[in-house]
């Protein structure tokens, strides 16, 4: 089976005034569908480059990045932003979300800059739903700076959702959380694979959060230490809500 995400030889350098940083070294990995990668390494090792490159948010310095089998640097601009709203989920540490507005707005964002024609009244609907899978439904007309961190990544997750991704990537998403809320967020990841069989890329520096993954992939220096299958994975063990597909 043809991966979903693969890199070839990849290579990303920064100038900085007069010193070359070397993010990536030439890299190679696959990702296939259905996989929940965990990419953890301390700062500085270039799994974030890595995940800017995959979500097409930056260019490599040199290599191929293959998404479903096409060559990302042949992709006009029109295609990267339409794989980016329609193909791609983001989930941040910092969450990302407008503070003076209320969760459902917030969830609502990535269709109002779609290719779908959606009605205000469909697009409520969504957000609702999308809202109810991740457990805050009742909370649609908070502010997002009247929602505790675990609910406000929360909001991210059902953002990133609504376009039904079938890849999302999240950087660092526990970075702000307890961990007992860190724990319910990786268990909204995890269900995300499970019931609908979205691809996950998940980067952080914490072991306890890439031993969630079905994989882990260590990083250090730019360079790949180990890629393995994690056999001692952990679960959470929580199961995701439905909510309806986008119409177009």
């Amino acid at each position: 089976m043809e991966p979903v995400i693969s890199v070839r030889n990849l290579t990303k350098t920064y100038h900085v005034g007069e010193h070359q940083v070397n993010a990536l070294r030439s890299i190679s990995m696959d990702v296939h569908k259905g996989e929940f990668v965990s990419v953890i390494g301390p700062s500085g090792s270039g799994k974030s480059t890595l995940m800017h490159i995959l979500g097409c948010l930056d260019q490599p310095t040199s290599g191929q990045y293959f998404l479903d089998g096409r060559d990302v640097s042949r992709l006009s601009d029109d295609d990267i932003s339409l794989v980016r709203n329609e193909q791609i989920g983001f989930v941040f540490q910092g969450f990302n979300l407008l503070t003076r507005t209320s969760a459902l707005e917030n969830v609502e964002l990535p269709l109002l800059y779609g290719k779908s024609n959606i009605s205000a009244a469909e697009r409520k609907k969504r957000a609702m739903a999308a809202l109810d899978s991740v457990g805050l439904g009742a909370r649609y007309d908070h502010h997002t700076n009247q929602l505790s961190g675990g609910q406000q990544q929360r909001v991210a997750i059902a953002r990133a959702l609504l376009n039904n991704p079938s890849i999302l990537l999240a950087d660092e998403p526990t970075g702000n959380l307890d961990s007992k809320t860190s724990i319910e967020v990786m268990d909204i990841f995890q269900a995300l694979q499970r019931d609908r069989g979205i691809t996950i890329v998940l980067i952080t520096h914490e072991m306890d959060v890439a031993a969630y993954g079905s994989r882990i992939v260590s990083f250090k220096d730019g360079n790949i230490l180990s890629d393995v299958s994690n056999e001692s994975r952990r679960h959470a063990g929580g199961e995701l809500q439905e909510f309806p597909a986008v119409v177009n």
